[in-house]
């Protein structure tokens, strides 16, 4: 049996690239590595995060349903994105003030830790950390 993959790539479904894309741009602080319409119709935004992972954001040409992100519905519950440590988490936090971004604050579990804020679509995002020691 081949190993599991490694994941390269999210797209998030956005409702309007021109409220999302600013959005995104300022928060992971780059510029995307693609931003073009496409023949599957939809418009993409990507980002290169670090580790090779590509994030993307996608707008289809048929409309979204009028409805916020839940993350209760079959299908996605977040994204998170790796931090290696909790000291890191907390420049997140002060990163999201800057930005006027609501956040949850940084959650602390055996597990790791975790700091939540959503979109403008209300999309659950999440920057993570392992616990302290491994």
């Amino acid at each position: 049996m081949p190993s599991f993959p490694a994941l390269t790539h999210v797209a998030l479904t956005v409702r309007d690239l021109s409220v999302s894309a600013p959005w995104y741009r300022e928060l992971i602080g780059i510029d995307p590595v693609i931003d073009e319409d496409t023949d599957a119709g939809y418009r993409h935004v990507v980002y290169a995060l670090p580790s090779d992972t590509l994030f993307g954001i996608h707008q289809h040409t048929q409309a979204a349903p009028d409805e916020k992100f839940s993350e209760f519905r079959v299908g996605l519950d977040h994204v998170a994105f790796a931090c290696a440590s909790r000291a890191e988490l907390e420049e997140w936090v002060a990163r999201l003030d800057e930005l006027g971004i609501t956040h949850g604050g940084i959650v602390d579990a055996p597990y790791g830790s975790g700091l939540s804020f959503r979109d403008p679509d209300g999309s659950a995002l999440e920057f993570f950390a392992p616990p302290a020691g491994g």
